[in-house]
């Protein structure tokens, strides 16, 4: 059978594969998505929730975007929290606990009711060539479906296989079934493959928990959407509270004696798991001098009683699982539902790809998502929305869209995975992001919602929304500048009361503002003129203008920067010819292939006397090129 009805393919309907789809399918492409299981879109194989340090970011990005992950968690969380808010507004970081069986079911909602794409249950064996271009894909019952453009977001079902204790089963996530026959494909077309591994931890019944034994951890009362066009109030709901407790010595103990039980330990897992996110066997015996390590008891939703143990991966064998659990307190009566168990891989070496998610292997072949080497819902939504907007605009003969790293997170994510090496599940972190304080969350949709309305997937409606927000921040940071306030009796009494200190003289309300113990918020008492904004504007006139001259240092980095960016390599470079660069040096050049000589600077093995022979190198390179 032979199906020519689709411009683009999507294999994979998780986290990278809906947005792909979602996106390839809102700018007009026929779309088809691969799923091994229709049950399994947008699923959450491991924690329950979306966003937290540095992921909410990548989540905001995405929806500035026009993505649809922060809607769908705006629709479906169950409890909703601000990370980190005693520190600075870079680091504040939105997380939501998810309702697990809701979010599958919503994005599958939309996905079925989006015009342009259609859903197929079926594995996908052999991605088709000729002369180096995708032409489709065959399925493992023979069936060949065509199209211009393939996009590869396997996820961890990539000859996926779960191990705990002697148990080890070629499944993928919960059960499912694994793709096990596209790897050789990926394989023969010259994909370099790794194995990694990841790990979850044991599902438990509510019912046999004492939660008395355990710290409540309630969600914020404000809730701060992640959608840019949802506002707190309008998705306000009664949230579900989480529980703290902790591992201790006899959990240690129990895990110490059986450690050489554990196919981590055993020698039975090869793959490559993440230093961020180690099972409890790994930080037990890595962190010998720690007395304990936290344990977040999480609800999987809002009509199941399975709980989600935070901190309690193991691929330990089912009856030391039961031991250490229930060491913890509150948990001595615990009921395990669902085994913890690690899962290995296929993913690619991402420095194969080019920074528009497209492989250096076949044109028109695209990659995103944990099939990159990443880890976390997050990170793969955001690789997933780029790869979907770049496979549509590669058909329509366009240039692809490269965020760069002074752009937004998702460009600091792409650019490190096809950059370096990892040699691990790849995890975004704000301390990855040179210019954190320009890339924070509250202004991802001033930062990237134009470029969402020139790729299209953002309507006019909220980007002339945009537009009148930011003529208000504008217009009301002027004004803070411009009116002046003087030293009198209630004023100061004002000052005092807030813990600040009376005035001599006049100033503005603008350096009223920068004070730390004072804000924009605060102010209102004081500033009878205050025109009536929202909440979203306020924000950003109180960060704009407290933090002015950091973000104004931070601006003249960025520019430094986007010169290195600006100067681009040509593509038909030889590297091999640049003798004065060292061997090293120039064989990551050359399998690389950087964009630009920014890009080359922070390829792992480049120093920058390579990189000051490159700048040379390539200006008599241009000149030979006119001459001839």
């Amino acid at each position: 059978m032979i199906c020519n009805d689709f411009e683009i393919i999507v294999i994979g309907a998780g986290h990278a594969g809906c947005e792909a789809a979602l996106a390839a399918a809102r700018l007009g492409k026929k779309v088809l998505v691969f799923t091994v299981s229709v049950d399994s879109i947008a699923l959450m194989p491991c924690n329950p929730n979306i966003g937290g340090t540095s992921k909410g970011h990548l989540v905001k990005e995405v929806d500035a975007l026009g993505g649809e992950m922060g809607k769908n968690i705006d629709k479906t969380y169950i409890q909703s929290k601000m990370l980190n808010k005693s520190k600075g507004p870079a680091v504040h970081s939105l997380r939501a606990q998810a309702d697990k069986q809701a979010y599958s079911l919503e994005m599958r909602k939309v996905m079925e009711n989006t015009p342009n794409l259609t859903i197929k249950q079926a594995e996908v064996a052999e991605i088709l060539v000729v002369e180096g271009r995708v032409t489709g894909v065959k399925t493992y019952s023979g069936a060949v479906y065509t199209a211009k453009a393939v996009i590869l977001c396997t996820g961890t079902y990539l000859k996926a296989r779960c191990i705990y204790g002697d148990v080890s089963e070629y499944t993928g996530p919960n059960g499912l079934s694994a793709s096990t026959h596209l790897t050789d494909s990926l394989l023969s077309l010259g994909m370099k493959l790794r194995r990694f591994k990841t790990g979850t931890p044991a599902r438990v019944d509510k019912r046999t928990i004492d939660f008395s034994k355990m710290e409540v951890q309630n969600g914020d009362e404000k809730v701060v959407p992640f959608s840019f066009l949802n506002e707190g109030k309008d998705i306000s709901r009664e949230q579900i509270p989480c529980h703290l407790t902790y591992t201790n010595e006899e959990t240690h103990r129990i895990i110490r004696e059986n450690i050489e039980r554990s196919p981590l330990y055993g020698g039975v897992i090869e793959g490559v798991g993440p230093r961020y996110c180690p099972s409890i066997e790994d930080k037990v015996m890595r962190f010998a001098d720690k007395e304990r390590h936290q344990i977040f008891v999480e609800p999987e939703g809002e009509y199941t009683n399975e709980m989600y143990v935070d901190g309690m991966s193991s691929s330990m064998p089912e009856d030391v699982q039961v031991a250490m659990y229930r060491t913890i307190p509150g948990l001595e009566n615990v009921q395990i539902v669902r085994n913890a168990y690690a899962i290995e891989y296929d993913c690619v070496d991402a420095t194969t790809l080019k920074e528009s998610l497209e492989t250096k292997v076949a044109e028109g072949l695209y990659a995103a998502g944990q099939f990159n080497g990443s880890s976390g819902y997050e990170e793969a939504a955001a690789q997933g929305l780029i790869a979907g907007i770049n496979a549509v605009r590669k058909l329509d003969g366009k240039e692809p869209l490269i965020l760069k790293r002074s752009d937004a997170y998702i460009g600091v994510l792409i650019d490190d995975l096809v950059t370096k090496h990892t040699a691990e599940p790849y995890r975004m972190m704000t301390s990855r992001a040179e210019y954190r304080l320009l890339l924070r969350q509250d202004n991802a949709d001033i930062r990237l919602t134009k470029i969402g309305y020139e790729v299209g997937l953002i309507s006019k409606e909220r980007y002339e929304a945009l537009l009148k927000k930011e003529a208000e921040i504008e217009e009301e940071i002027k004004r803070l500048k411009s009116k002046t306030i003087g030293g009198k009796k209630e004023v100061n009494d004002f000052l005092v009361s807030n813990g600040s200190t009376p005035l001599l003289g006049a100033v503005t309300l603008a350096d009223l503002i920068k004070r730390p113990e004072l804000s924009y918020e605060i102010l209102a008492v004081i500033d009878d003129e205050r025109p009536e904004l929202s909440e979203a504007v306020g924000e950003q006139v109180n960060i704009n203008i407290k933090y002015e001259g950091y973000i104004e240092r931070e601006n003249r980095q960025v520019e430094q920067f986007k010169k290195m960016e600006n100067r681009l390599i040509p593509e038909d470079i030889e590297y091999e010819n640049i003798e004065n660069i060292r061997l090293e040096a120039r064989q990551k050049l050359a399998e690389i292939r950087p964009l630009s000589v920014g890009q080359a600077s922070r390829i792992s093995g480049v120093s920058p006397s390579d990189i000051a022979v490159l700048l040379v190198y390539i200006e008599q390179f241009k000149r030979r090129k006119k001459w001839d």
